[in-house]
């Protein structure tokens, strides 16, 4: 079996949500109160560290070993993942869990997260079948009326029923706009006939739950065009007839994808409607009575933020569980003798000093991208449950403002870092009977899916560096220049902080040069959006890091040589040094790349690339 779920531990997360984070603040809400608190981290998460070692992992080798098959039209996927999607949505840690009614037993979004890592991490092929449900679910809960959240919601929420989002067609990917599926009115105003096609639909069919619930861009006869004229509907695969019964609703699965990847998950294209007897229900107003618009890209963007959110997530999962295998590898193989000791006993790698470097650099970027995730998520709770409305508002902008950052940083740089732990194995990683190979294969998608990561640095350039009349923005580079004012002296980090001087210095230049090209020369905008996102994403990671640090400082100064806690906060802070000392220097290099401007890319001519 070559999946392996290698956490030890959940130390890391622990400490995030008890000591980083002031995490009472949720725990302290109405909805939370009486259920959880900041001391329940721990017993939360052990019986979830168990079950995704001894229940989970197993599936992922399944999903690996047994793709999605698509015979006769219907659906085949690995055995193990029916069974194990009903388990965790019977026991909780499923759909229920974005339940919005007052009376719920939900989790606060920073506690579950820690959940979801565990989970993501022992099978990341098998956990969108979750999120995508939980995500349609909360679309329903937000903009149905009350007899349509009667329908779907129960069977959602308890498993019996799974969701999806279709948004992408063969005509149209990334440009939502130019989508073709059509809906057409119908005698009821609540009901549309829909016509047309859908590709790459994640968790798209599947073998194990008894409807699909599709949540549909289309555009109304008659609307608008562009992505102002696109409507959400509700297209289940099959038909709810008034008294509970399912009948056909003129849904079909024409293909699912062979992939590098995620072999497990059900990517279909899907085909809506060729025989004219497939419904589905608008949510929100009829663009034919709304000036031809639609509420559709509004609305679909509370589900494709989330996951964006849950993208970036699931990457980092990937990335910690890649690095915790490399542990585990590079403490048992042996190899070579040390180079200060080139006469010695042969000794395992985890003692050579490249493997070291590797570990650290993966271990560095396992916590920055946690660091970035979980704060985000802290904030979700505040901006759906604080009674203060400016708390509300002041973490929904913070969400806003990371959200591209969240998404693309750990994807990106979990292509290459995955690279690098194959690499620390030697020939052995090439090879399928080791976990890491698969990771690599698994984790590419990520850069990709909901919205490429081209499209989240646009997004970070042309809306969210621009939100509130750039109030937001400032607001976020801001704190960061405070807090380095306030801890730049600090001993023992004195270097790192340095590093993060300069590199708040140079997104200063940055920032510049993109004020100077939007009227000199704006095509050198998107030229350089994704090396921005990258210095800004490397920025904020360098902030939430330092602060951890000065944390581990000082616990470190207070316990005592031999606690058994002194080698986790000694690992945090050399981690934060490395990070300051080897990646937040890279800052300086894109800003000296970015203000000189290079226009080779814009000046070469299409018809060089034939040579």
């Amino acid at each position: 079996m070559s999946a392996n779920f290698a956490y030890l531990n959940t130390r890391d997360l622990e400490f995030i949500i008890q000591e980083w984070l002031p995490s009472e603040k949720v725990f302290n809400y109405d909805q939370f109160k009486d259920y959880y608190s900041k001391d329940d981290v721990k017993s939360v998460l052990a019986p979830i560290l168990k079950m995704a070692k001894e229940v989970v992992e197993p599936t992922n080798d399944d999903g690996d070993k047994n793709p999605v098959k698509l015979v006769d039209g219907k659906v085949i996927l690995p055995k193990s993942f029916g069974p194990l999607f009903h388990m965790l949505q019977s026991e909780g840690w499923g759909t229920s869990n974005i339940d919005k009614s007052e009376d719920a037993m939900v989790m606060p979004h920073v506690l579950h997260a820690a959940v979801c890592e565990l989970l993501c991490a022992a099978n990341p092929t098998f956990y969108p079948y979750i999120l995508l449900t939980s995500g349609a679910a909360d679309l329903i809960q937000s903009f149905a009326d009350k007899d349509l959240k009667d329908i779907f919601l129960p069977k959602m929420m308890d498993g019996t029923w799974s969701g999806t989002m279709c948004l992408t067609e063969p005509s149209a990917g990334s440009d939502v706009g130019d989508i073709l599926s059509k809906a057409f009115p119908t005698d009821d105003p609540r009901i549309f006939k829909i016509k047309g096609q859908k590709i790459f639909i994640t968790g798209g069919d599947n073998d194990f739950t008894e409807n699909t619930i599709h949540l549909y861009l289309a555009r109304v006869e008659g609307a608008v065009a562009g992505t102002a004229g696109i409507s959400l509907f509700i297209v289940p695969k099959f038909w709810v007839n008034e008294d509970g019964s399912l009948s056909d609703n003129d849904v079909v699965t024409t293909g699912v994808e062979h992939k590098l990847g995620q072999h497990g998950s059900c990517t279909a294209a899907l085909a809506f409607g060729d025989n004219g007897n497939c419904r589905g229900y608008l949510l929100g107003k009829n663009p034919l009575q709304n000036d031809g618009k639609g509420e559709g890209m509004a609305q679909m963007f509370q589900m494709m933020n989330l996951a964006r959110m849950e993208t970036g997530h699931m990457a980092h999962c990937c990335i910690a569980n890649a690095f915790y295998n490399v542990r585990d590898y590079a403490k048992d193989r042996v190899q070579g003798r040390p180079f200060t000791n080139p006469r010695g006993e042969r000794v395992t790698i985890i003692n050579h000093e490249d493997i070291k470097r590797t570990l650290l650099m993966g271990k560095a970027h396992m916590e920055a991208t946690r660091a970035m995730l979980m704060k985000a998520l802290f904030n979700f709770d505040i901006r759906e449950h604080d009674p203060d409305p400016a708390e509300r508002a002041k973490a929904n902008a913070y969400v806003e403002m990371v959200t591209p950052l969240c998404k693309a940083y750990p994807s990106d740089e979990g292509w290459w870092l995955c690279g690098e732990a194959i690499q620390a194995y030697g020939g052995y990683g090439f090879c399928e009977e080791y976990p890491v190979a698969q990771i690599a294969r698994d984790i590419k998608i990520y850069s990709i899916w909901e919205g490429t990561n081209f499209i989240q640095s646009l997004d970070l350039v042309g809306r969210k560096m621009g939100m509130q009349k750039g109030a937001v923005y400032a607001g976020f580079i801001q704190e960061m220049k405070d807090f380095y004012a306030a801890n730049k002296d600090t001993a023992g980090l004195e270097k790192e902080f340095r590093n993060f001087g300069r590199a708040l210095e140079a997104n200063d230049n940055i920032l510049q040069a993109l004020a100077e090209w939007k009227s000199s020369n704006p095509a050198l905008i998107p030229t350089y959006s994704r090396r921005v996102l990258t210095a800004n994403s490397q920025l904020h990671a360098s902030h939430l890091l330092l602060d951890q640090a000065l944390i581990a400082l000082k616990k470190l100064a207070e316990l005592p040589a031999d606690h058994y806690d002194v080698n986790f906060y000694k690992g945090k802070v050399e981690a934060v040094r490395y990070y300051l000392r080897n990646v937040t220097p890279h800052i300086c290099y894109l800003a000296d790349v970015i203000v000189d401007a290079d226009t080779s890319v814009l000046d070469v001519p299409i018809e060089a690339f034939n040579y």
